[in-house]
């Protein structure tokens, strides 16, 4: 069974920094890409950052030159480095990952930027 668990998430204040992490269980190899997606109060949700076998992360223009998305060597654990955070980066925030043409998704965690 495919788990996907993120940890990290919290109340900071504008300016701040935190670091999301999604643990991988129950799949080792075939990963295609791993994602994180975010989603505030009565919007969609919207992609944030991704990184593929080519192993170069890249991010919406929103969050360029503030976030950092790394993996460990063996794909079963993203990180999502979150720098000068913004109240409007409020959201609860999910990784994805893709195998094999099927999409993975953990439970999200919240992330709330205020002062």
């Amino acid at each position: 069974q495919v788990q996907l668990v993120e940890s990290g998430g919290g109340l900071v204040q504008p300016g701040g920094s935190l670091r999301l992490s999604c643990a991988v269980a129950g799949i080792s190899d075939s990963i295609n890409g791993m994602n994180w997606y975010r989603q505030a109060p009565g919007e969609q949700r919207e992609f944030v950052a991704g990184i593929t076998n080519s192993n170069v992360p890249y991010y919406i223009d929103s969050v360029k030159g503030r976030f950092s998305l790394s993996t460990n060597s063996a794909k079963t654990t993203s990180y999502l480095q979150m720098n000068s955070l913004k109240p409007e980066d409020t959201a609860i925030y999910y990784c994805n990952v893709n195998r094999l043409g099927n999409r993975y998704w953990g439970q999200g965690t919240q992330v709330t930027v205020s002062s």
